[in-house]
């Protein structure tokens, strides 16, 4: 059972992304900005410490999520997607003229008890 997943035309960016930078992350901040999208980084040039939790790899790309910004979407299932669109961020899709984006659901009661035991 899965907390992320990822669209057909989101995996296609994140393939294109990883031939020209190599290893990526993904992280959700929540922070100012486009601080509520998925942003797309070159795996060393984000710093990640013991606030990141791991949500689960899309296209061999690990996704992390502040755990601050986790709280507020821990019964959520999320779809990473792209849109055409330029957002206020570093993330290496933004000068392709496109921005990832959160789609999300609620998690049916079986995916929060297996998910998210304790809550």
């Amino acid at each position: 059972m899965e907390r992320i997943a990822i669209t057909e035309e989101a995996s296609k960016i994140v393939n294109q992304l990883k031939i020209k930078h190599g290893a990526l992350i993904f992280h959700l901040s929540g922070g100012c900005c486009d601080g509520s999208s998925p942003m797309i980084f070159e795996k060393d040039e984000m710093y990640l410490d013991e606030s990141d939790i791991h949500l689960g790899i899309l296209e061999n790309v690990p996704f992390y999520m502040n755990q601050d910004q986790f709280e507020y979407w821990k019964h959520t299932h999320l779809t990473v997607d792209i849109t055409t669109g330029r957002g206020s961020s570093f993330s290496l899709e933004i000068p392709m003229g496109l921005r990832f984006i959160i789609q999300s659901r609620l998690l049916t009661d079986e995916e929060n008890a297996i998910l998210n035991p304790k809550s």
